[in-house]
């Protein structure tokens, strides 16, 4: 599933969800080391949280505005966990709650890791000529809780993405 609210930016082929939680979970599992949080705990946060996507597709802010998604996402993560094992079971539904819940440390990483990799996302298509994505460097930062993801955002607002591959040409000549 492509994630749709790009296409409000005109971005017509934006990346998928999966490449979204698997981004989130790289920056969850570094962010939870820095901020002494279970990483374990973070990961499976990070990529169980957008998974009822997979079943009814990704609703940007603009469609939360208009429809109430939040009991849909909810029957979807239940039907999509109905035939687990009830080990397994058990600890995605407690960490689904903690994740919504946001009060451990661990779901505060796991909420600041998706936030800044759409932050990073917005960053990336900015530097490739999608001027409008900046918009999202005025509210979103606003989210982050956590010292670790308030500083890896100051420095990739500053930061061209497009330029780490010329370090590691140039340092093969």
């Amino acid at each position: 599933m492509k994630r749709s609210g790009w296409w409000v930016t005109g971005i017509s082929n934006p990346e998928s969800v999966a490449e979204h939680c698997f981004r989130c979970a790289v920056i969850g599992y570094y962010i939870a080391h820095l901020e002494q949080a279970d990483p374990y705990k973070v990961l499976v946060m990070t990529l169980f949280n957008d998974i009822h996507e997979s079943r009814i597709n990704d609703l940007h802010k603009m469609g939360h505005y208009y429809i109430d998604f939040k009991d849909a996402e909810k029957k979807v993560f239940k039907d999509q966990l109905e035939f687990l094992d009830q080990r397994i079971k058990r600890e995605l539904n407690l960490l689904r709650g903690d994740y919504d819940q946001q009060k451990s440390k661990e779901a505060i990483v796991a909420r600041d890791a998706d936030i800044l990799e759409c932050l990073l996302q917005a960053k990336e298509y900015f530097d490739q000529g999608y001027l409008v994505t900046k918009k999202f460097f005025n509210r979103a930062p606003s989210y982050l809780k956590t010292k670790t993801a308030q500083t890896m955002w100051r420095q990739m607002k500053s930061w061209d993405s497009s330029s780490w591959w010329e370090h590691v040409v140039n340092f093969q000549r």
